[in-house]
């Protein structure tokens, strides 16, 4: 499924050192004599490391969660079994499958899996020898992965499995994960580019790309376990997480006035200052394309194009049937103002107790059938008792790429009237937001710059 997937990456940590690329991996006499077998190959010098992946986040497709409002105690969750108005479905309901006809009378595969690094058969955190056999290392290792090959095809039992670039040249390409091993499935979250995150990590776009860096060296890995940020729409994780602060430290500034900042402004506020993607979705109302399938209706943007919203974030999440997002408040010693990007959907929702329908995409996908979709993925779950009826979710995605340095929000682009930052939305008083939008906060500062760029 190209664009109607909710799709979760899965850039396996570096196994091998980097400058084996360089060098050439100690294994390539083994793997050209042998060929490539899957983990198993691997494990010749590796050995235990499929088993340690299956017990991860982008195998399990889902954790224990905390910090976030209104979830059964005890119970993991994820896109094994979480479903929101971005996606309106799961793994659950949304496992890789063929639609049925459309009017042409054509198929497609579909599924949320289509980034799972398995063969399908083995469904996500499934444990056990079959389960280890179908990881795909080179997905993420190698850098000539063929993506090509990776497609949803029906085996000789009519079962549907994904396939795998197994080469010998794939195997021989093992390397540190690069940005496109990662960003394949990342930048695509959501169905495509700019759909869910709202960037393309690039020298022009990011000031990290710029000087060389990829995923992986922010996003330190051990054991398979890849460190995640704090989106509160992000829930499940390998227990890691990672910051800026973790290599720019407390104080990051040569700037002593602009440190004094960073005590309760985050840092993306400052040097995230546009975003981009989907904005609005309609899962009650699916597009004809030229294809002759379906796809929700969308609006989005391209990235740098939107603005974000501001708002006070402890790392706790308000999680209610209509909204997922921040919560915090000035008040709150444990808040730092926070970038976002507001995304709003209409979907389904049960008239009976108010909570979002989860939606199998194949019958609409193929027809424009919403209701099929919400009756197919009720049929899975055992929902017997339900009255769907359209409803508005809003939900609040972190702004954690695009950093950049040159472009960063400016003393004048917040303290000024019109500046970008809503002291008064954000807990000050009026007295307060007169003093806080004034130039006589940063005009000294300002001229002594002014001055140096001069002379």
């Amino acid at each position: 499924m190209r664009r109607t997937r909710c799709a979760a990456a899965f850039f396996i940590p570096l196994l091998w050192a980097s400058a084996s690329v360089a060098a050439g991996h100690p294994g390539r006499a083994y793997i050209e004599k042998n060929g490539y077998r899957g983990p198993a190959t691997c494990e010749e010098c590796h050995p235990g490391k499929a088993r340690e992946f299956l017990g991860t986040v982008h195998w399990q497709h889902a954790s224990r969660v905390d910090k976030v409002d209104n979830l059964a105690p005890g119970e993991e969750y994820g896109m094994k079994n979480r479903f929101y108005s971005f996606c309106d479905g799961s793994d659950i309901v949304n496992d890789l499958k063929e639609t049925p006809p459309n009017a042409a009378g054509k198929t497609k595969m579909t599924g949320c899996n289509t980034c799972h690094p398995g063969d399908h058969l083995s469904k996500e955190g499934s444990s056990g020898p079959a389960a280890e056999a179908a990881v795909d290392c080179l997905i993420c290792h190698s850098s000539e992965y063929d993506f090509r090959l990776r497609k949803p095809t029906k085996n000789g039992k009519g079962e549907i499995v994904m396939g795998q670039d197994r080469t010998v040249k794939a195997a021989l390409a093992i390397a540190k994960p690069n940005v496109k091993n990662c960003m394949t499935c990342h930048e695509s979250a959501g169905g495509g580019v700019y759909i869910k995150r709202g960037f393309v990590y690039t020298a022009q776009n990011d000031v990290h790309a710029a000087k060389g860096m990829v995923c992986v060296d922010c996003h330190k890995t051990r054991d398979h376990r890849i460190p995640t940020g704090f989106d509160p729409n992000t829930w499940a994780s390998d227990g890691v997480r990672v910051a800026c602060e973790d290599c720019h430290g407390e104080k990051p500034h040569k700037d002593d006035n602009a440190n004094r900042h960073t005590a309760r402004i985050a840092c993306q506020t400052c040097h995230i200052p546009r975003t981009g993607g989907a904005y609005s979705k309609d899962f009650t109302r699916w597009t004809l394309l030229q294809d002759g399938f379906y796809e929700p209706t969308t609006l989005k943007r391209n990235e740098n194009e939107t603005l974000p919203v501001y708002a006070w974030y402890n790392k706790t999440v308000r999680n209610e049937p209509h909204f997922i997002g921040p919560k915090g408040s000035r008040s709150d010693k444990g808040s730092k103002i926070y970038p976002f990007k507001i995304y709003q959907a209409k979907a389904y929702f049960n008239k009976l107790d108010d909570k979002l329908l989860a939606m199998d995409f194949a019958p609409p996908m193929a027809t424009g059938d919403t209701l099929a979709g919400v009756a197919s993925a009720a049929k899975t779950m055992g929902l017997k008792d339900y009255q769907p009826v359209p409803g508005w979710q809003t939900i609040y995605f972190a702004s954690s790429h695009l950093v950049t340095r040159e472009k960063a929000l400016s003393c004048e682009k917040c303290h000024a009237p019109q500046g970008v930052l809503k002291f008064s939305e954000l807990g000050y008083s009026a007295e307060e937001v007169e003093r806080l939008t004034s130039p006589a906060v940063y005009f000294e500062e300002a001229v002594r710059r002014q001055e140096k760029e001069e002379f």
